[in-house]
């Protein structure tokens, strides 16, 4: 998390190759999603200078990518990242994946739902 944009822009003109990826996503869904508690905690005021309840988050005013994860699947976000960093050729050309192996699928699911998403 980067929540200042005054810092993004100093991290970008230090870095060169920098490709700011904005992660789009209201603060109620991060809430949901939330295992840890961590957004509890700081709605409590448990937690101090929590980006998003306590602490500003400044929205990036050009990101070379935005994903918004209420909206899309993760592989959707993925390739948007993907297909820029490709077009920035900073990466060969990506395509999407044909699909998982059943085994490869659960063990995707089962990060997934420790991160709570499902």
């Amino acid at each position: 998390v980067s929540p200042y944009r005054e810092i993004r822009d100093e991290i970008r003109k230090e870095i060169g190759n920098f490709v700011e990826v904005y992660v789009k996503c209201p603060v109620e869904v991060c809430i949901e999603r939330d295992v840890k508690g961590m957004y509890k905690k700081a709605l409590k005021g448990e937690i101090k200078n929590f980006t998003g309840i306590d602490d500003p988050y400044e929205e990036p005013l050009n990101p070379e990518v935005i994903v918004e994860t209420d909206k899309e699947t993760v592989e959707e976000s993925v390739g948007k990242v993907m297909r820029k960093l490709a077009e920035l050729g900073y990466i060969d050309e990506w395509s999407e994946p044909e699909g998982y192996s059943e085994e490869e699928e659960e063990i995707v699911k089962k990060r997934l739902e420790n991160l709570g998403y499902y």
